[in-house]
C-alpha cells in the first residue's frame, strides 16, 4: 500500500475534509495521494488493528462519512476498492462486512484447482506431517526473517473425489504461529486459513505464485500414487497479510488430470 499524506495512526487527526481542501501538496511529491485512498488506508488499519473483526459488519457510510469529515462519495469510492481487494464484501439491504476465509465463495480464492467440468468440488485434507524447525536461507529471505529463524512446516494432501490430488509444502513464521501443533490442526474441521486468522489474528490478503510443469520425484509421486516422472504442476506462493508483510510460503504439487488451474487476471 502507498503511503498516504495524512497520518493515519489516530482517528483524531483524520484526513483534511474535503470543502477546505484548498492547499495542495507540491506537484513533485511522492507522498501525495487521493482523499479516497487516505480513507482506504484508516480504513485497513482498522481491520488490521482488528477493530472490525472477520465477518463483523462495518460503519455505514454515513457513519464513516462523519468519522472521517469527507463526502460519503469518498468512503463509498474507498469501500468499493476494498470490496475488489477482497477486505470487504457488500451484502444487498444487510451492510458491508469484513471479509472472512469462512464464506465459502472466499475457500477456492487461494485454491484455483477446477474440475474439467467447471466445478468446485469439495476436498479433503489429510495431515501428514507439522512440526518447528530452523529457516533455510531460502524460506528465512522470502518470510524476511533472519537465518535460522523458527518456522513452521506443514505437510498435507488434499483429496479430490477421494483421489490424492495436491500435496503442499507450507511453511510459517514460528513467531506468528506459536501454538500451532499437528493435534491443533488435525482438530481443525475447516478452511486452513480461516484458521489461520480465526486463531492467530493472520488474515491472508493476497498471493503471488510462479507456476511450472515438473515431472514428480519419487517421493511426491508416491504420496499422489502417480508413477515416478509423471508430469505435475508446480505452483510456489508466498502469501502477504496486511502491510505487504509475507507470512506463508508454500510449494504446490497438482494432479491435473481432470482439473485445471485457473487464475483470473484483472
Amino acid at each position: 500500500m502507498r503511503a498516504m499524506s495524512a497520518n493515519p495512526a489516530s482517528n483524531a487527526n483524520p484526513p483534511a475534509p474535503e470543502s477546505g481542501a484548498g492547499a495542495s501538496a507540491p506537484a513533485a511529491s511522492p507522498t501525495f495521494s487521493p482523499l479516497y485512498q487516505q480513507i482506504k488506508g484508516l480504513i485497513t488499519q482498522s481491520l488490521e488493528s482488528g477493530e472490525w473483526k472477520p465477518g463483523e459488519i462495518i460503519p455505514s457510510e454515513v457513519e464513516l462519512a462523519g468519522r472521517y469529515k469527507v463526502s460519503q462519495g469518498t468512503v463509498r469510492k474507498a469501500i468499493d476498492e476494498l470490496a475488489a481487494d477482497n477486505l470487504l464484501v457488500r451484502r444487498q439491504g444487510k451492510g458491508t462486512f469484513v471479509a472472512t476465509h469462512n464464506e465459502e465463495r472466499a475457500q477456492f480464492r487461494f485454491l484455483r484447482l477446477l474440475a474439467d467440468d467447471g466445478a468446485e468440488h469439495p476436498h479433503i485434507s489429510k495431515l501428514l506431517e507439522c512440526r518447528r524447525l530452523r529457516a533455510s536461507a531460502d524460506i528465512a529471505r522470502q518470510l524476511d526473517l533472519k537465518p535460522s529463524d523458527p518456522v513452521v512446516l506443514i505437510r498435507r494432501l488434499l483429496q479430490f473425489d477421494g483421489e490424492a490430488t495436491v500435496l503442499d509444502e507450507i511453511w510459517l513464521p514460528g513467531a506468528v504461529f506459536r501454538g500451532l501443533t499437528a493435534e491443533r490442526l488435525a482438530e481443525y474441521k475447516g478452511p486452513l486459513y480461516a484458521m489461520f486468522e480465526a486463531d492467530f489474528g493472520t488474515r491472508m490478503i493476497r498471493a503471488t505464485e510462479k507456476i511450472r510443469a515438473v515431472a514428480a520425484d519419487p517421493a511426491v509421486a508416491d504420496l499422489l500414487n502417480v508413477p515416478a516422472g509423471f508430469p505435475l504442476l508446480s505452483v510456489d506462493r508466498v502469501s502477504y497479510t496486511y502491510g505487504d508483510r509475507p507470512v506463508e510460503v508454500r510449494r504446490g504439487w497438482y494432479v491435473t488430470t481432470g482439473y485445471y488451474y485457473q487464475n483470473d487476471l484483472s
